[in-house]
């Protein structure tokens, strides 16, 4: 994968193919992605953000679990919960830790998830990729939220939204 990254490097900021991409299996990486969104190699923080937005954009989640892929590896790592954080929203436009805009909508829906008394919002960021809402960004958003039965509703930049309640 070292040769690819270094070219890939270059171009941090690129929307990668990555769900088009068939690559066998070719191990494991020692990367974990922790509950609070810092990414570990070897038990160490990655120190650059840019070697984590770049290995944010090379993410799936497959049948293998999650992967990190090119055209011709793919490697798994693991996750303690979801590998992105929804840190911020203006409007209904939500924004991920790797500064990535997410407008509530189909494509990015909002899905409360309740799991004993503790409400655990999430949004799809891609594919089968969610980010958890920081506890600061769920609180702001909750401050005009009504409960209705086994919804939320939600008015943001004058559009109602019902985000569906679910059991986790």
């Amino acid at each position: 994968m070292n040769g690819w990254l270094t070219e890939a490097a270059r171009f941090p900021d690129k929307d990668y193919p990555v769900e088009s991409w068939q690559p066998s299996l070719c191990g494991a990486m020692d990367i974990l992605i922790r509950r609070d969104g810092v990414w570990l190699h070897e038990g160490r923080p990655i120190a650059r953000p840019a070697l984590v937005r770049l290995f944010s954009k090379l993410l799936r989640r497959d049948a293998d679990g999650y992967v990190l892929v090119t055209p011709v590896e793919k490697l798994t790592i693991r996750v303690e919960d979801l590998p992105f954080r929804i840190v911020d929203f203006e409007g209904r436009v939500f924004r991920s830790d790797q500064d990535d805009p997410l407008p509530l909508s189909d494509a990015h829906p909002l899905v409360i998830e309740v799991q004993g008394e503790e409400w655990q919002p999430r949004m799809r960021v891609r594919g089968d990729l969610w980010g958890r809402l920081t506890r600061a960004c769920a609180a702001r958003l909750f401050e005009t939220a009504e409960l209705d039965g086994d919804s939320v509703r939600l008015e943001l930049d004058g559009q109602r939204f019902e985000i569906p309640v679910v059991s986790a």
